[in-house]
């Protein structure tokens, strides 16, 4: 599926390919950095498209989750696909859970499966973190992230 999304947008230029991959909750910045980087967009604008990609779809995400719940625990499959959602993001929410903001930065900020905005979005709306949290977290944990993944692409690439 991920090679499905890549070469159905090859036409366009790498840099709103970038972009594109940053808003995709399967890679986030996470994919967008390497994808730029390794398609030679120069390292600042990767940097800067990445990040503002990666935040740009998770912000109004925020404010529409808990609609978005209502209005699908009104159908059955709705219901399930749900509750399965939030089962899948409790799971992983220990951390936030017990340090809020902080918990939220290091929980979307390092780069492993599974974690990063979406999800860090999706949890925060769930255990009702407040907005100040989850904006300073979210971004600080966009940034963070955004330093680790150019950090390991810098030593790989050596750029």
């Amino acid at each position: 599926m991920k090679e499905q999304i890549i070469i159905s947008l090859s036409g366009l230029p790498k840099e709103l390919i970038t972009f594109i991959i940053a808003m995709l909750p399967i890679f986030e910045l996470r994919g967008a950095i390497p994808f730029g980087i390794y398609n030679k967009v120069p390292f600042l604008n990767v940097l800067i498209i990445s990040i503002i990609g990666n935040l740009l779809p998770v912000i109004p995400i925020y404010f529409l989750l808990n609609r978005v719940f209502a209005f699908l625990k009104k159908y059955k499959y709705g219901r399930m696909f749900s509750d399965w959602l939030t089962r899948h993001a409790f799971k992983r929410s220990k951390m936030i859970e017990l340090y809020e903001m902080l918990g939220l930065i290091i929980f979307v900020g390092i780069p492993l499966p599974m974690t990063g905005a979406w999800t860090g979005t999706l949890i925060s709306v769930l255990l009702k973190l407040k907005p100040k949290y989850y904006f300073i977290g979210i971004i600080c944990g966009v940034l963070l992230a955004a330093v680790i993944v150019s950090a390991i692409m810098l030593f790989v690439y050596r750029i």
